[in-house]
């Protein structure tokens, strides 16, 4: 599925469930918000932080997908195709990056 698709869909809830988008200052603090909810999981779970019972049953796909749903509100209302900026995204990230991350030390095993 396209992200312009998944766009679509959004649009369709939102105005069928919705009644109408938040206003974007709205969107961001929901985004601030789930992004937060994702980084206690990932740090309890994968990090240092010993992960609490109250947390042991949240589920890291549904969180990212909480954060998807706001990127796409926000993208919606302020007019943005994210399926052609990502395209062009991947082409810049490609040729930027072609070489950089094979040459990184860092990252050999």
């Amino acid at each position: 599925m396209g992200l312009k698709k998944i766009q679509k869909e959004v649009d369709v809830w939102i105005k069928k469930y919705g009644v109408r988008y938040f206003d974007p200052l709205t969107n961001m603090a929901q985004l601030s918000e789930e992004v937060g909810e994702v980084a206690r999981i990932i740090s309890r779970r994968y990090g240092e932080q010993s992960e609490k019972d109250s947390d042991k049953n949240k589920n890291l796909a549904e969180e990212l997908s909480d954060v998807l749903f706001v990127v796409l509100c926000i993208a919606n209302q302020t007019n943005c195709d994210l399926e052609k900026a990502f395209k062009n995204k991947l082409i810049l990230k490609t040729k930027r990056d072609q070489k950089r991350h094979l040459n990184n030390p860092k990252l050999k095993k």
